[in-house]
């Protein structure tokens, strides 16, 4: 420790010597030094306030991160680094003034500490005859007076010069220690303050506390990142600093903390200048965390409202009247997934008259407005849902929520016989939209296709887990669709309408190549709707409202922006669906039989080992066969493409009705087929009596 305090204190001595001589007072020479270090810092400050600035900037981005990768950690960080290294921002950064702060504090403790070396330059020869002499005057070891020993002499040689007399060549020397004066108004500044003694010295810690407190109350104003946390941690971060520096300045010589102390003043002006070099505005969209912050704290509000609610409805669920009669339960994350069960509970309650338990978490779920009263929902929030699963008593859960038993929902710790169905909500991949082992706690599965059903039993193989029931179900929602399609009055577009419909995940269309689009699609002749992904919108109102303004002088009969979710007429009217990943290309082309246009911009994986079996994802193989793809850097050259895919619609039409027939399983019947395997279940379990099947049930289900 000494040759490392022997080699920062050897500098900043030099400098503190240069400040003693300059001003002729010590604690003078203090301020001076500190404010010194400050200016030869100023520009590892400067790349701090670049580096934060990086930071702001980036969240919105890292926030896209968070909801994309919510469950998955791994991944997160992994992308995190990714837009790091893009962005050339260090997380480090932020910590190099600290680390510097560490060894100046050690070197002034070691200028504090040895006055004759650093403020008088004596030779070592003199500073250790003066030093021996001192521990013979106080009957002390050298080894006794320890690192104050330098200090001891100085009070020795005021106190007694005489006593130093015989040491040789001593006598100026003497004279030099005698004119040291190391008071600052009154106060030594190479005493340590007693807590226990109101005195002068007391006033330093009280000064570095005080200090600190004026130093982060405009932190908390002006710094970039700190502007940004909320007051709880603002304000957590300001109690800390001032208990850290009172305490701090009790432990150390006063001059010390008088360093503490005006390094604390001084930074504040450091704020100012970095922020008049690289001002926070110029750089961040502000408006844009604003509208952020405002939509995370009504989410807040919104949860803390419908608390009582939810209390009130998980109490209702576990009543005595349904304590053991549940049959069946469906879980729904949102409102917008009732459109995956519909056709398979209106098909339970046309067959048989069972009552439907429809756990959601969404307060505002349209099940609520159902006017059904076999149905019977409950809003359940996600603290509840976790003991509302682990306590379930039901004879069946269906659910299109993956991942059971690995996060936050768990299978029941009631009942071991609780059938779970994991019911596909998407006709595309699970391996590659599903987290690892994302289903293997399912007992059944209602599968969409037959690439669903081989990629389910290839990865139960893969991963050495049970089989489980596949039931060749098919899509509830493409049923829906087509026969919603068909059932329209179809008139052929004036105009050739292009749905611009992109997913929300990392690198989507909305936020890396719209422009670029617009600009080659816009005054073609064609009708362009613009309908960003439900989650984009909620999740980023700001951005949103940028687009949206950014595009307000082409808004007209040919331009338009879509965010009302509430009906799929757009999407069955268009002519051409233009997307990234969005699983709407899919519904789009299976639905009006039309060819879909796919921008390949970073694919959408969640499943990072989804390549270990041999199968290719119906995802990849798909775009080919029900349109054509573009690179990302050649959507400025998009028009031709689109011409010539809206001039052979014809031939892709049979091409597409091909492999819909190929790729689902029961088309227009899923619902039936979902239905009949539940009544077959619950049959088996009860018998058909105590099922209480309709007429209609008992025909229908052929079992």
């Amino acid at each position: 420790m000494e040759i490392i305090n022997s080699a920062i204190g050897t500098p900043l001595g030099y400098l503190m010597f240069a400040c003693y001589r300059l001003l002729g007072s010590y604690g003078g020479a203090v301020i001076l030094f500190t404010l010194l270090t400050k200016v030869v810092m100023f520009p590892i400050s400067l790349l701090v306030q670049k580096n934060s600035i990086k930071m702001v900037k980036m969240k919105p981005q890292l926030d896209m991160l968070r909801y994309q990768y919510v469950d998955d950690n791994d991944a997160f960080l992994d992308a995190q680094a990714a837009l790091y290294k893009k962005e050339r921002y260090s997380p480090m950064a932020g910590v190099v003034p600290l680390l510097l702060q560490i060894p100046i504090i050690f070197g002034l403790l070691d200028v504090v500490y040895k006055p004759l070396k650093h403020l008088l330059h004596l030779s070592p020869h003199l500073q250790a005859a003066f030093v021996e002499k001192t521990a013979e005057l106080m009957g002390a070891t050298l080894d006794g007076l320890g690192s104050t020993a330098q200090l001891a002499v100085v009070e020795r040689v005021r106190a007694i010069p005489e006593s130093f007399a015989s040491i040789p060549g001593g006598a100026e020397a003497v004279r030099q220690i005698q004119g040291l004066n190391m008071n600052f108004l009154g106060v030594n500044l190479a005493a340590v303050p007693d807590i226990r003694v109101l005195d002068g010295l007391f006033l330093i810690p009280v000064l570095a506390g005080l200090s600190a407190l004026l130093m982060c109350w405009v932190q908390n104003k002006v710094n970039v990142l700190q502007i940004e946390q909320n007051k709880l941690s603002q304000w957590g971060m300001t109690l800390f600093m001032i208990a850290f520096s009172a305490f701090f300045a009790f432990l150390v010589p006063a001059g010390v903390g008088l360093y503490w102390t005006f390094g604390n003043l001084f930074s504040i002006g450091v704020m100012f200048l970095c922020n008049a070099v690289y001002s926070p505005k110029a750089y961040i969209d502000y408006g844009l965390l604003d509208e952020m912050k405002r939509a995370a704290a009504q989410d807040k509000i919104r949860q803390r409202e419908n608390a009582a609610r939810a209390k009130r409805d998980y109490k209702a669920f576990f009543s005595p009247e349904n304590r053991g009669n549940i049959r069946v339960m469906f879980y729904s994350e949102g409102s917008g997934f009732y459109k995956y069960f519909r056709a398979l509970i209106e098909a339970l309650l046309r067959d048989t008259r069972l009552t439907i338990h429809y756990v959601t978490s969404d307060p505002n779920d349209a099940i609520f407005q159902k006017n059904e009263p076999r149905i019977r929902p409950y809003y359940v929030d996600e603290t509840r849902l976790i003991s509302l699963m682990m306590k379930l008593d039901a004879d069946m859960v269906v659910m299109t929520t993956p991942d059971l038993e690995k996060y936050h929902i768990k299978r029941s710790r009631v009942r071991e016989d609780v059938e779970y169905v994991f019911m596909d909500h998407g006709c595309s991949s699970d391996n590659l939209a599903y987290r690892t082992g994302a289903l293997d706690a399912y007992d059944t599965l209602l599968v969409v296709s037959r690439e669903q059903a081989i990629e389910a039993r290839a990865i139960e193989k893969l991963r050495h887990v049970k089989k489980k029931r596949i039931i060749e179900c098919g899509y509830g929602l493409i049923d829906d669709m087509i026969a919603a399609y068909q059932a329209m009055d179809r008139v052929e577009n004036e105009k050739k309408t292009i749905l611009i419909a992109p997913s929300w995940q990392y690198d989507n269309i909305m936020d890396s190549c719209l422009d670029d689009m617009v600009d080659a699609l816009y005054g073609k002749g064609y009708r362009i709707v613009i309908r960003p992904h439900p989650q984009y919108v909620r999740r980023f109102p700001a951005r949103m409202k940028e687009i949206i303004r950014r595009y307000g002088d082409r808004m007209g009969d040919d331009f338009a922006i879509e965010t009302d979710f509430s009906s799929n007429v757009t999407v069955y009217t268009a002519d051409l669906v233009v997307t990234d990943w969005s699983g709407i290309a899919f519904e789009f082309s299976f639905t009006t039989d039309k060819p879909s246009l796919f921008i390949n911009t970073q694919m959408k994986v969640v499943n990072e080992d989804w390549q270990k079996i041999p199968l290719v994802p119906f995802d990849i193989t798909a775009r080919s066969k029900v349109g054509r793809q573009v690179e990302k850097s050649q959507v400025k050259d998009l028009a031709p493409v689109v011409e010539e895919l809206l001039a052979h619609q014809e031939d892709y039409k049979e091409r597409i009705a091909a492999l819909k027939r190929q790729h689902f399983y029961n088309l227009g019947r899923s619902g039936e087929v979902g239905a009949q395997y539940i009544i077959h279940r619950l049959r088996r379990r009860y018998g058909l009596e105590d099922l209480e099947l309709s007429p209609a049930g008992e025909d229908s289900s052929g079992l």
